[in-house]
């Protein structure tokens, strides 16, 4: 019998490394070369000399960076040579500028999803399946009970909440994640109105970047710090760690929702304390990993994100084998 032949990737104390390659995937240590699945603060570190970044995502990696960093960007499914491999990347489908990452070397095909969802997106390119040998997946959702309904429907649903509070003569604060998630409503709403729309200054600069990348989404305001405003009727979109601060005292009395796939099980919502739940996630369901992960006709899965047990299991029983892989991403969610 053959040995089994070298792992193209392997965890390492600094993050997912690729020793034929000499590079790291979403380091959580410094490292020399940086391949970067998406911009969220648990995907893309600082202290690294070089990162790789799909074009799409170059401007959200250059403002959570800041200055004084070497950055380079790859078209999606243009091939590099990095050592002894050849590595692309593809759209993931999870934030504007998100990729998966493909390795190849002697025949033998990884890939490293990052983050990703299957339900289509304006904000984004969507996901494209790719076959392997070896398939990292995120797992962040991975229970049956997590099953998103379809977009139209929660973007309506938050319309006519928005509506209910105006008629009630409330304001509607909306919390997000300040990235990829405020956008994505922000897009989605167009459907339903061109009502302009206030937005917390975490918010705001990111919305900006998005516009510039000509995504199209409502007008936004900067919600200001002028207690004169009456934002009665208002909706008002802020990232879920405004909830509960001084910055909310300024919109009056006020209704609070919040967009999360978290919201799809209630007692999720009722200790947040938040007056409505909108199940709305950038991550796959429960359906969407298991089709996504057959679909690679990988030999193998290796699941990130410790919710992994349901699905190794499941993957396990349909002749997969998977397991999962110890990493410090987090649950951006």
């Amino acid at each position: 019998m053959s040995p089994e032949p070298e792992p193209l990737i392997a965890a390492t104390s600094r993050g997912l490394h690729c020793a034929l390659g000499d590079f790291f995937i979403d380091p959580w240590q410094p490292v020399q070369t940086a391949v970067i699945t998406h911009a969220h603060g648990d995907h893309l570190r600082d202290g690294s000399a070089h990162y790789i970044v799909a074009r799409p995502g170059e401007s959200l990696a250059r403002h959570r960076l800041g200055s004084g960093h070497t950055l380079t960007s790859l078209d999606y499914g243009a091939p590099r040579s990095f050592g002894a491999t050849r590595v692309s990347l593809h759209p993931a489908g999870h934030i504007l500028g998100s990729a998966q990452v493909r390795i190849e070397h002697a025949g033998r095909v990884w890939v490293v999803s990052g983050d990703y969802k299957r339900q289509p997106d304006p904000t984004c390119s969507a996901f494209e399946p790719l076959e392997c040998n070896v398939f990292v997946s995120e797992a962040t959702f991975a229970l049956p009970v997590y099953r998103w309904p379809a977009t139209a429907d929660v973007v309506a649903d938050i319309r006519r909440w928005w509506s209910a509070n105006r008629e009630r003569g409330l304001s509607s604060i909306l919390f997000c994640y300040a990235l990829g998630k405020a956008q994505r409503v922000l897009a989605e709403l167009v459907a339903f109105t061109q009502e302009p729309v206030y937005v917390h200054g975490a918010v705001g600069a990111l919305v900006d970047l998005y516009r510039r990348c000509g995504i199209a989404m409502l007008p936004t305001l900067a919600a200001t710090t002028e207690r004169a405003r009456d934002y009665r009727g208002a909706l008002i979109i802020a990232p879920p760690g405004a909830a509960g601060t001084p910055w909310i005292r300024r919109f009056g009395e006020h209704a609070t929702g919040f967009c999360s796939g978290w919201m799809r099980v209630r007692g999720d919502r009722r200790r947040r304390g938040y007056d409505h739940g909108f199940v709305l996630s950038d991550h796959a369901d429960w359906p969407a990993l298991i089709d996504t992960c057959l679909a690679t006709r990988a030999q193998r899965v290796l699941l990130t994100h410790g919710r992994s047990d349901a699905l190794t299991r499941y993957l396990n029983e349909q002749g997969v084998e998977a397991r999962a892989l110890e990493t410090a991403y987090g649950a951006d969610e």
